[in-house]
């Protein structure tokens, strides 16, 4: 049985077509295949080069932001803080909040020193017509003083020339009285006139010389009265021309401490606007929208933002930097430099709208130049 099968197996392997593994049909299939294989390579490798002369790349770069550095204008307690972490808040959203009771303090004082400024100046420009009417009168008054001892003056002059006239008159009875007396010595030796005649004109002669006296020291009060008068005068007119003379400079005066109160007005007035502004600097406001930041966060996980080019920098950075660096020769070390690129986001509020996006984020932007 063993034997017979084997014979009917060849028998029929015999009798089955014969095929040939490497046929000519087969190897020109295959050399097609290897040929369009390697075509494709070509032609994807061409395909990627060519695109890639579209497009630079770079892993030197990193996303720019506006940031704000938010701290307090004046020294103080902090006694709350509103705000978390990455918190997103609107501009002017309050932040933090310091003790306002020393500035609260500090704005009553100037406010009670503006008050009191301000009512010196109402009382300094209050005086500036006082005074000038003060000035005016004293003019006007001492004017009036000048005309009364120039009219004193003459009176006592007058009354000098009355005194002189009655020392003139006694010193004429006084003359006729002696002479009585020389007449009458002779007629009464001779008992012509009797005794009491000549004693009679002996005392008329001595009221006579008292009269004369009396009339000669009135002349002098009188004379003395004229002296007062001109001294009088003299006063009078020194005082009307420094009336004159100084009341429009105390006018001036007056009306420059009320620019001067006027002046300590607007200091006081400033004062307390600076204290305002010190108390309104107790509540740390945002000062523009965005997000509350205090550590850096670092990566998106490949998420891409769309942007245009707006600036290629004039040089590289360490040529524009304070100290350019400058190799000795010999020393010489090729170091890559790299010119700094401005690129503006352009749809930034629908590519960031969860604000994911830091200033600081290192990036790897791809610039189409085609």
């Amino acid at each position: 049985m063993p034997e017979q099968a084997e014979k009917k197996y060849d028998a029929n392997r015999d009798n089955m077509p014969e095929h040939d593994d490497d046929s000519p049909e087969k190897k020109s299939r295959r050399k097609l295949v290897v040929i369009a294989v390697i075509t494709l390579l070509v032609i994807g490798a061409a395909l990627f080069y060519w695109h890639s002369t579209f497009t630079e790349d770079t892993d030197d770069a990193q996303v720019d932001g506006d940031l704000y550095q938010v701290s307090s204008r004046i020294a103080g307690q902090v006694i709350k803080v509103y705000v978390e972490d990455n918190q997103e808040v609107k501009a002017g959203d309050l932040l933090a909040e310091i003790d306002p009771k020393d500035f609260q303090v500090a704005l009553e004082q100037a406010q009670a020193n503006l008050a009191s400024s301000e009512a010196a100046a109402i009382q300094a420009n209050v005086n500036v017509p006082i005074t000038s009417i003060t000035s005016s009168t004293s003019i006007s008054t001492t004017s009036s003083d000048v005309q009364s001892a120039v009219a004193a003056l003459a009176q006592s002059q007058k009354q000098v020339q009355a005194a002189q006239a009655r020392v003139d008159q006694a010193k004429a009875n006084e003359k006729k009285t002696d002479l009585d007396v020389e007449r009458y010595r002779p007629l009464v030796e001779k008992d012509v006139i009797s005794k009491q005649q000549y004693d009679a004109a002996i005392a008329a002669a001595a009221a006579n010389r008292a009269g004369v006296l009396e009339a000669e020291s009135t002349l002098i009060a009188q004379q003395e009265a004229v002296r007062q008068a001109q001294q009088k005068v003299a006063q009078s007119r020194s005082t009307a021309m420094e009336a004159s003379k100084n009341g429009p400079s105390q006018i001036k005066a007056q009306e420059a401490k009320a620019n001067a109160a006027l002046a300590d007005v607007k200091q006081a007035q400033a004062k307390v606007d600076q204290a305002k502004l010190n108390l309104s600097y107790t509540k740390i406001l945002a000062p523009t929208t965005g997000i509350v930041n205090k550590k850096n966060v670092d990566a998106l996980g490949g998420r891409k933002f769309h942007g245009v080019i707006r600036q290629i920098g004039g040089a590289t950075g360490s040529r524009l930097s304070l100290f350019p660096p400058e190799n000795a020769t010999g020393n010489y070390v090729k170091v890559v430099q790299r010119i700094p690129v401005r690129i503006d986001f352009t749809n930034l509020d629908q590519e960031n709208n969860d604000h994911k996006l830091r200033p600081g984020y290192s990036v790897v932007p791809i610039v189409s130049v085609k």
